[in-house]
């Protein structure tokens, strides 16, 4: 693997970047604070501005670590407001990455969320040169599972009572995708 931290990305309609300070308020507004955006999230809603400014708080340092991954979302239409994020966890000893995202509710079913993470799987196959990427989502959330598959993810098995989110114990659905199945793949 070759670590090179949040860089920022650009697609059709989106662009990746490191979240700031400022980004607070506009994401307790957009995600934070929306108990059906964090329904099978493992973190509790926010109550406050205060609480996401906290997290963010906790954030931005990390930053400065190249196995660090984590952007704010935001479209190039509407300037530099964030409309949700998407991160990577790095797993040294498999040459891995575990990929979670979560989106504003009122751009949900637009495809942001699939180009945010096609984008990310892109981002780790050929800058950081993983080996695989996975992810998993609770079963009673399907549009999670559908933009795994849209990135090219395949579907490996759900493990019953696994996971644990702001609906209590609850299966987990797994994906991944591999170096040799990635549509990007150059041969290595």
């Amino acid at each position: 693997m070759k670590n090179c931290g949040t860089q920022t990305i650009e697609t059709k309609r989106l662009i990746l970047r490191r979240h700031k300070e400022s980004d607070a308020d506009a994401m307790f507004k957009n995600w934070t604070s929306d108990p059906e955006v964090t329904t099978f999230l493992t973190w509790p809603t926010h109550k406050s501005v205060d609480v996401t400014k906290y997290v963010l708080g906790t954030w931005l340092p990390l930053y400065e670590k190249e196995d660090y991954y984590h952007w704010g979302i935001t479209l190039k239409e509407n300037g530099d407001e964030p409309i949700g994020t998407i991160h990577g966890l790095v797993n040294k000893d498999t040459d891995s990455v575990q990929i979670g995202y979560c989106l504003s509710r009122a751009w949900w079913h637009k495809g942001i969320m699939s180009e945010a993470a096609e984008a990310v799987v892109a981002y780790f196959f050929d800058k950081v040169d993983v080996n695989s990427i996975c992810s998993y989502h609770d079963p009673r959330n399907p549009h999670s599972g559908m933009v795994m598959k849209h990135c090219g993810m395949k579907y490996e098995g759900t493990r019953r009572a696994a996971d644990r989110n702001n609906t209590g114990i609850c299966d987990a659905s797994w994906y991944s995708i591999l170096r040799t199945e990635y549509k990007g793949n150059t041969g290595k």
